[in-house]
């Protein structure tokens, strides 16, 4: 079922968010089924990258310790599942505004189906080269924010201009939810984790 979406998504976007609609999946069902699974891949390979491949400093290749490593990972992979819960419960408290009236399982599973391509290109955490990841980042991120305005709509059972007005709130939303993430993980590298590395 989740593969069957994932790559439904890829190739019919449009036709694969009318059968997630359909299918009106419940929060429970939407983590156990998705979300928990495909954020495996970037936790995984992130824990992968930063204690087999390491980052390059001239001649020098910088490892992370794997028993930090392991921290990362687990508080990496909670956070990615907390920000789909985040948005989704961001996406249902603004559909009042839009006069919406669908379940907050829809909203989650927007959020969740929405962020599958940033899932997927996070294999390539597997070699943590910073320019490289930016690179291959750019267009997975154009992609998401497709699904995002091609989805909307759809999963809200809203006329498309009304979707793509909505579609510029969550995302604006979304940046912001995101840049906040980004600053509590880096609380906790420094703060918390406190990494050792090897090299």
């Amino acid at each position: 079922m989740v593969f069957q979406h994932v790559w439904g998504l890829l190739s019919q976007p449009a036709a694969e968010w009318a059968k997630i609609r359909d299918r009106r999946c419940s929060i429970s069902g939407c983590f156990s089924t998705h979300i928990s699974i495909l954020a495996l891949i970037p936790a995984l390979a992130g824990y992968i990258g930063i204690t087999q491949v390491g980052w390059q400093f001239g001649s020098q290749t910088v490892k992370l310790d794997p028993d930090n490593a392991i921290t990362v990972t687990i508080v990496f992979y909670l956070a990615m599942l907390f920000a789909v819960l985040v948005v989704g419960k961001m996406i249902d408290w603004m559909s009042q505004t839009y006069d919406v009236r669908q379940p907050l399982s829809q909203s989650i599973a927007l959020s969740a189906y929405t962020a599958t391509p940033l899932f997927l290109a996070g294999v390539f955490q597997l070699n943590p080269i910073v320019w490289l990841n930016f690179l291959i980042g750019l267009p997975v991120i154009g992609y998401t924010v497709y699904l995002l305005y091609t989805g909307l709509p759809i999963m809200m059972e809203i006329p498309e201009e009304k979707g793509f007005v909505f579609s510029s709130a969550v995302l604006g939303a979304g940046l912001v939810i995101f840049v906040g993430l980004l600053a509590a993980l880096v609380f906790l590298w420094i703060g918390v984790i406190n990494p050792t590395f090897s090299g």
